[in-house]
């Protein structure tokens, strides 16, 4: 693409620069950076606004048809350029190759599910209890929808925002992360070329204390969807409740795996490593917390232990690299001080815990686990976003499962068992929203609905069919025959 990234503002259908730019710095090489990135100023949000609002009722009223290929032709080009825009992803967020490309072909799926849900919008007719009157329920688009991205997943959670909005009939304010704003760019540059009408769907680049702050006060916003931490979702709530604008937020996790006393011991493993270790550890979904029956404690850890000194850190484009670098500066120094914390509180270090001198000179971390911790000890309350595990030994699963609610977070849940009662009684008692058998708690699908319980989400689920609950308004009309 060979876009000029100071013109990376995308305004009624228009490239345009901000008032400043800022450098995006590669996390698996700090010495080289992805260019400066222009960021909005609070007029060309209030401009962007505007012109959403102009915009949303022509899209609404475009034939099925012609929404239905616009979201096809952007899922279609996203899939076909999953391998060039999987390593721009990863030179900027530092997830390995593998795992860009994946996030790709998976922001493409998004689009083309939503393509095909644009023809799915179909009414309910109901009887009155009134003879002689027609009940007919349909529903609408919300209206001027703004988006707010996270960095750990910049084109898969946007996707997963975008499209259904788009596909609903509204149009969208796009706020991404500033930490990874070229794959942000490559996005609207794909959806500007999909033949949207101008100003239906917007990019604006800048921090969350200007622009996000902007979009979230609007009067003019009809609705906000927000992935990130519980303390700016809270702040978002409270800013959009006194204009009665609708609310989604998906926020933190401290997600629990439970290994069984009949756990395969090497199904256990993996889905550890996948679930704790992959992306870095920087998934809302990461199993953080492992609670392990007495029985396979030690074989658990130790066999963890092997395969977790097995796994290669290293720059994201490198070949084998299981795990990259954290994405910055700021975070890599926040997970190094709750590694701190561990010792402090007497947790015993088994493997890990240290920033690692590579090659390239990278925020990399040695993947961390700690044994001999309790439940009520804040690193395992508090999500790290950290390639670290803790692992607290139970008696019984019915204690494992109590432990595994105790917090106030509720996103995802897994357990590890060959037992059919065991699995059941789990997916009834995990106080989650997601729960997994013999599997990661990090892999959803994009078909069926995601979100979780307590301070973990608030508002409808997103994806699949469920996504309409928020991005559609319901209304119900009446008409008797002459």
């Amino acid at each position: 693409m060979s876009l000029n990234r100071e013109n990376a503002l995308y305004i009624g259908g228009e490239w345009c620069q901000g008032t400043r730019t800022v450098a995006n710095i590669n996390p698996s090489n700090i010495s080289e950076s992805l260019g400066d990135f222009a960021q909005a100023s609070q007029a060309q949000v209030y401009q962007a606004i505007a012109c959403a609002r102009e915009a949303q009722p022509v899209w609404a009223k475009t034939p099925l048809e012609q929404k239905q290929k616009v979201l096809q032709s952007i899922g279609d080009e996203l899939i076909a350029r999953c391998d060039d825009l999987g390593r721009l992803l990863s030179s900027e967020e530092g997830k390995p190759f593998a795992e860009g490309r994946g996030e790709i072909y998976r922001a493409g799926q998004f689009f083309q599910y939503y393509a095909a849900e644009v023809l799915r919008q179909m009414g309910e007719m109901a009887e009155s209890v009134r003879p002689g009157v027609q009940v007919e329920v349909t529903r609408e688009a919300v209206g001027v929808v703004a988006i707010i991205s996270p960095w750990n997943f910049p084109t898969a959670t946007a996707s997963w925002k975008i499209a259904p909005a788009l596909a609903f009939g509204n149009s969208v304010i796009w706020k991404p992360a500033n930490l990874t704003p070229a794959s942000a760019v490559a996005l609207a540059d794909i959806i500007h070329r999909s033949g949207l009408p101008a100003g239906v769907f917007n990019l604006v680049l800048g921090s969350g204390s200007e622009v996000g702050d902007t979009l979230i006060h609007s009067s003019e916003i009809d609705a906000v969807s927000f992935t990130g931490s519980v303390d700016v979702g809270r702040k978002v709530a409270a800013a959009t409740a006194p204009n009665f604008v609708r609310c989604q937020l998906e926020m933190g996790s401290k997600n629990a795996l439970v290994i069984a006393e009949d756990a395969d011991i090497n199904i256990a493993v993996e889905a550890t490593i996948a679930g704790s270790f992959s992306g870095t550890g920087q998934k809302c979904t990461a199993s953080s917390r492992l609670i392990v029956l007495d029985n396979v404690h030690d074989a658990y850890v130790e066999a963890l232990s092997a395969r977790m000194q097995q796994l290669k850190v290293g720059h994201a484009l490198e070949d084998g690299v299981f795990m990259g670098p954290v994405v910055d500066e700021r975070q890599l120094s926040s997970n190094l001080k709750w590694v701190e914390r561990a010792h402090e509180l007497g947790a015993e270090l088994v493997t890990g815990g240290e920033r690692l001198t590579l090659e390239n000179d990278g925020y990399y971390m040695a993947p961390t686990l700690f044994i001999n911790t309790q439940n009520d000890w804040d690193i395992n309350q508090e999500e790290l976003f950290a390639p670290m595990a803790c692992v607290q030994r139970v008696g019984s699963l019915e204690e494992a499962i109590a432990k595994v609610n105790e917090t106030r977070f509720g996103l995802t849940a897994g357990i590890v068992t060959s037992s059919l009662r065991s699995s059941a009684l789990f997916k009834q008692q995990a106080q989650t929203g997601c729960v997994m058998v013999n599997l990661p708690t990090a892999g959803t699908d994009y078909h069926v609905p995601f979100g979780g319980r307590k301070e973990s989400s608030f508002g409808p689920r997103e994806q699949g069919q469920y996504a309409r609950d928020f991005y559609t308004i319901v209304k119900t009309a009446y008409q008797r025959a002459y």
